[in-house]
């Protein structure tokens, strides 16, 4: 018996021939699964319940365990390598503990739409329900988290459980799953077969594309658009369809405003990318989205953040909203033509049905100028070491690498990376959006360069964020994957202190973190390289030497301790009430 279980547990797989089955242990079975699926590396730490799958991964396996210091680190290494190399993350953890330090990346993961799969071992199920040693109901505390969970009490349904696991991750709006393995179930005999037909990757049956009316409405609205806008959301990027945008924007001549989660889906250097709207996005983003006449939204979700005052949100718009997940659509705005479908197939149709390409030339011309009226801005004349130059310079040294990830941790350093790193392709920046994650992005940053070791990743946190998983510099000294850390060390919460300067009449609480944290002394600690820097010459200097290293590194950087980040959008406010840096 498999309980709870979403739907009903799926049946296994025949076999073409009647051959004897190979017998084997449930935790094989595990591992069997996932070598099935294609997984290549999986992040975890063992305990009591899940020691059967770490004596099955001792016994042998194709797939690279990576061993984290903490169970949260390996949720966000998992979605870190999912979304960087666009496949499944996976993440082993034990039971009690183990498996409630896994809530907050699977939170993260379902607010995000990221992939993953989360094996937790669990006690014997004689043991269930008599509050055990390390017992939790994980499947209770994630459920309202996951797109599906199941706890398996018979070993001959686990392979097809894993199985359903893996497919319920990809398919439709991707997230998380969770199968939850007494240690009993693991360590059963069982007779084994791979499946009749190996997984399909790209198989999605959950959503049927759009219909030829529905398609047709929309590429008759764009034509009759005066201010289109294009407003593309993570969705994008986790459907693969920055191709199919590409061709629909340059089709069209409509210009592109991307979210947090889409940064990099259109080369922001493209003369249609108008980058990042929303509380710290430029104004010029901001007004060309809320200006137009013709909203089409594309794998968004009209985040709060991104519309402010919902009801003031671009009043004179009409929308055409295509997503696959059937839930976002008309939730916070009113689609005036939904498209559901997959994201490639929906773009693909509209340009297709395109008979004359909308007069988009004096718009554009309007968003050039605002952007160039509103540009960012901060004190440049400051002999203060400013965070915002910094971000500028590390992407000015790294402009002529090959391939380079940017994750971040969450703060204002994040909103100063979203404003002055320029990404040229999807997953290209990895960062916390919907859950708002401190302590993002050095894991995932770890998890990006399982995925694509070929790659430089490049991790801008905040002290605050930094310290919160600072222990997983231990995983990539450990497991061989250098990643380089740049702190922008304000000595405090920015973010908290920003919003209680501004807003609660500069009563500061806990917005400092005492006494001063060295956290190039830290890392060394962990066997990685540390360097404190205090100027810009330093960090070039220090920059050069971590990437010539080919070590992990990290650069603590003594920027502006009272830096505010500039625009802003006040909480409650209109989206085109974009407060501005004033010198």
């Amino acid at each position: 018996m498999t309980v709870p279980v979403d739907s009903p547990a799926p049946e296994p797989a025949p076999t073409e021939k009647a051959e004897p089955r190979p017998v084997c242990r449930g935790a094989d079975v595990i591992l069997r699964v996932c070598e099935e699926e294609g997984v290549r590396v999986a992040f975890g730490m063992p305990g009591g319940a899940i020691l059967p799958l770490y004596d099955a991964i001792a016994r042998g396996t194709g797939i690279r365990h990576v061993l984290v210091r903490h169970e949260q680190g390996a949720g966000h290494m998992a979605e870190g390598f999912a979304r960087a190399g666009g496949d499944v993350g996976v993440v082993f953890a034990t039971s009690g503990p183990g498996a409630t330090n896994l809530v907050t990346p699977i939170a993260n993961a379902a607010m995000d739409s990221t992939p993953l799969v989360c094996v937790t071992g669990q006690v014997a199920t004689g043991a269930i329900g008599t509050d055990a040693f390390q017992e939790c109901d994980i499947v209770s505390v994630t459920r309202p988290l996951v797109k599906a969970c199941w706890q398996v009490r018979e070993v001959e349904e686990l392979a097809a459980v894993m199985r359903e696991a893996f497919r319920r991750a990809r398919e439709g709006r991707p997230g998380p799953v969770l199968v939850d393995v007494p240690r009993d179930v693991q360590e059963a005999a069982v007779a084994y077969a791979p499946p009749a037909a190996a997984p399909d990757p790209d198989r999605d049956l959950t959503t049927a594309p759009a219909g030829e009316a529905a398609v047709a409405a929309a590429a008759r609205a764009l034509e009759g658009a005066a201010r289109p806008i294009l407003y593309v959301g993570g969705g994008t990027v986790n459907a693969d369809a920055a191709p199919r945008l590409r061709e629909l924007a340059e089709r069209a001549g409509v210009p592109v405003v991307t979210t947090l989660m889409a940064k990099g889906v259109l080369p922001e250097d493209h003369e249609l990318c108008f980058g990042c709207p929303g509380m710290h996005g430029g104004k010029w983003a901001n007004w060309a989205l809320n200006m137009a006449d013709l909203i089409v939204a594309v794998g968004a979700r009209f985040d709060d953040r991104v519309t402010g005052r919902v009801e003031e949100f671009a009043p004179a718009a009409a929308v055409a909203h295509l997503d696959i997940d059937p839930r976002e659509i008309g939730k916070v705005r009113h689609a005036d033509y939904p498209l559901l479908g997959p994201l490639p197939d929906s773009l693909a149709r509209i340009e297709a049905e395109l008979r004359q390409p909308p007069d988009c030339g004096a718009w554009v011309e309007q968003l050039r100028g605002w952007r160039r009226r509103f540009p960012l801005r901060y004190d440049e004349r400051s002999p203060a070491l400013k965070p915002q130059r910094v971000v500028q310079r590390l992407g000015e040294l790294l402009a002529d690498r090959d391939e380079v990830i940017w994750t971040t941790g969450v703060g204002q350093h994040q909103m100063w990376a979203m404003q002055y790193v320029e990404c040229r392709r999807p997953r290209a920046f990895l960062t916390s959006g919907g859950h708002g994650t401190m302590g993002f992005g050095l894991p995932a940053a770890i998890g990006a360069r399982a995925a694509r070791p070929e790659a430089t990743v490049v991790c801008i946190d905040g002290d605050g964020s930094f310290q919160m998983t600072a222990q997983e510099l231990a995983t990539a000294v450990a497991a061989d994957l250098p990643v380089i850390v740049v702190i922008l060390d304000n000595g405090g919460l920015g973010m908290v202190r920003q919003w209680q300067t501004m807003f609660y009449e500069e009563r500061l609480s806990a917005a400092r973190l005492g006494g001063p944290v060295d956290c190039a002394t830290v890392a060394r600690g962990f066997g990685a390289l540390g360097f404190t820097v205090a100027s810009e010459a330093a960090l070039e200097r220090a920059m050069a030497e971590a990437l010539a290293s080919g070590r992990t590194a990290v650069l603590d950087v003594l920027v502006e301790p009272d830096e505010a980040l500039y625009p802003m959008i006040e909480p409650g406010a209109a989206a085109v009430d974009v407060v501005e840096y004033e010198r």
